[in-house]
């Protein structure tokens, strides 16, 4: 499985996106990170390129809500909505079924464990390996 972890937008602080990347790659996925400051093009760009399964943004701005539609809606126009879109940062509770509305598959909050997500992802791989 291939997950590309991206930092979108301006924020500037990617220490949690780099641990939640060696934790995953720890664990046997093969993660490809993009670094600070991505527009949602680059981010998808480098998902198709990659032939990913899953796109992970770390997001701490505030700016989820337009960062996330915005990823969503040029996989769609790519024809690579199978990529499986997850993420977190700094969301607060209340736009978590926004966002899932939109299409993300999960957000993990902030305190949600490496080894919640690395088990979220190993379902991934799971369920494409079926």
């Amino acid at each position: 499985m291939r997950v590309v972890v991206a930092k979108p937008g301006l924020d500037g602080h990617d220490r949690g996106a780099k641990v939640v990347a060696r934790a995953l790659r720890d664990a046997g996925v093969e993660v490809v990170y993009t670094g600070l400051h991505q527009t949602p093009e680059q981010v998808v760009e480098t998902a198709i390129q990659e032939d990913a399964q899953a796109i992970g943004l770390s997001i701490l701005s505030g700016a989820h809500m337009t960062l996330f539609k915005r990823v969503l809606e040029l996989l769609a126009e790519r024809d690579a909505a199978d990529i499986v879109v997850f993420g977190g940062g700094i969301i607060p509770e209340a736009d978590i079924p926004l966002l899932e509305e939109l299409g993300v598959s999960k957000v993990f909050t902030p305190g949600a464990s490496t080894q919640d997500i690395i088990a979220w992802v190993n379902g991934l791989r799971s369920s494409h390996a079926a």
